[in-house]
């Protein structure tokens, strides 16, 4: 059964996510999404005079590519998938699923085969660079038991985060957005946390509907050799297909000379994925008034109201520090009261305490004037 709330969706993914144009062409990747929402993106697309193309997958099936793959393997899917996204001016990635831990049991050595020779050659080489796109997870039992939510009350909450006012939430930024590319030292202080690095001289960016459905944050990167300290994340992530806890990482000169989780092997293999793993390459603000506790999906998690996530891996050429990497691990800390509470500083000044901004010019990003 159609949701007027899908179609409202849709249209905001291809108008003012992806901002089609006549004659543009649109890849719509669907994984385990309803026949429905990829009918409402197709015709959203042909409304908008854009050329709809469609591919729709499903995990039980990328699992066994992933599991029995070999780099020939990863290679040829690149080959074709790539040659696609060239064709593409736009991308909407709708991505679901039935069971969260689905990949869960892909031996390692397979996952960094799909990131080297499949992943990083169509998404971070095509698709992120030089298309416009929009990547959002889609409600489902699974998603709602993450969320210790019933379904029905997670997808009112799904809909009520992923079709705010985009429109309004990008006004409230510009002042951060200016402050952000004023700004030399960044300072990060929470139960287990003093961390300090520059981001002098790297743009900001700011992310309100444009790339991530939902969305709400506004991001830069640390340079890479400046970040010393120690971090501790207060949420799990969900990262190719393994949950992870109790993460802390110590920088030195940049480098992660020390780090801790559950399960550590996992935690450690990451990092040894290649020489820019153990470098930053994002340091992010969220600010979704919607979003305000964890529910082990990076794309809802990275937005919540409050939060800070820095992360290991590879830079946004948007905002580039040059560090490269087959990594990007969004790591989630909570600076919220119930969190631990902390403090955000800007060359030594306040500019957010327990996960409100205290400047004037920033207020409007507290969340009860956004919603």
């Amino acid at each position: 059964m159609l949701d007027f709330r899908m179609e409202k969706l849709a249209q905001t993914l291809v108008r003012y996510s992806c901002r089609l144009k006549r004659g543009e062409k649109i890849l719509i990747e669907a994984i385990d999404i309803p026949d429905e929402m990829v009918a409402l993106m197709i015709r959203a697309a042909a409304d908008a005079g854009g050329v709809p193309l469609v591919t729709t997958k499903h995990n039980r099936v990328l699992r066994e590519l992933y599991r029995h793959g070999s780099e020939e393997s990863m290679k040829l899917a690149a080959a074709s998938e790539r040659l696609r996204m060239e064709k593409v001016q736009a991308y909407v990635g709708l991505r679901g699923s039935h069971n969260i831990n689905e990949l869960a049991d892909v031996p390692q050595e397979k996952i960094k085969l799909y990131q080297t020779h499949w992943l990083s050659p169509v998404h971070f080489e095509v698709r992120v660079p030089k298309t416009k796109w929009v990547v959002l997870r889609w409600p489902s039992p699974s998603m709602a038991q993450q969320a210790k939510m019933s379904t029905d009350k997670f997808e009112d909450f799904y809909f009520s985060v992923c079709c705010l006012d985009y429109g309004k939430m990008a006004k409230a930024m510009d002042p951060l957005q200016e402050l952000m590319e004023k700004t030399d030292q960044v300072q990060i202080v929470a139960p287990g946390t003093d961390l300090k690095f520059s981001i002098k001289g790297i743009a900001a960016v700011k992310c309100s509907g444009l790339r991530n459905i939902p969305d709400g944050e506004i991001f830069t990167a640390p340079i890479k050799d400046s970040v010393h300290g120690t971090i501790r994340y207060n949420t799990r992530s969900l990262y190719l297909g393994t949950e992870f806890s109790d993460i802390a990482f110590t920088f030195k000169k940049g480098k992660i000379v020390k780090a801790a989780g559950n399960p550590q092997d996992r935690v450690d293999a990451i990092l040894d994925s290649d020489a820019g793993a153990r470098y930053l390459g994002e340091f992010a603000i969220g600010v979704n008034p919607y979003v305000t506790r964890p529910m082990l999906d990076t794309l809802f998690d990275e937005k919540i109201a409050g939060s800070v996530h820095v992360t290991p891996g590879s830079c946004y050429d948007e905002a580039s520090n040059g560090n490269k990497s087959q990594v990007h691990w969004d790591l989630v800390l909570i600076q919220t009261p119930e969190w631990g509470g902390g403090e955000l500083y800007f060359d030594g000044k306040l500019v957010r305490k327990d996960g409100r901004f205290v400047p004037k010019a920033l207020q409007r990003l507290n969340p009860e004037n956004l919603m």
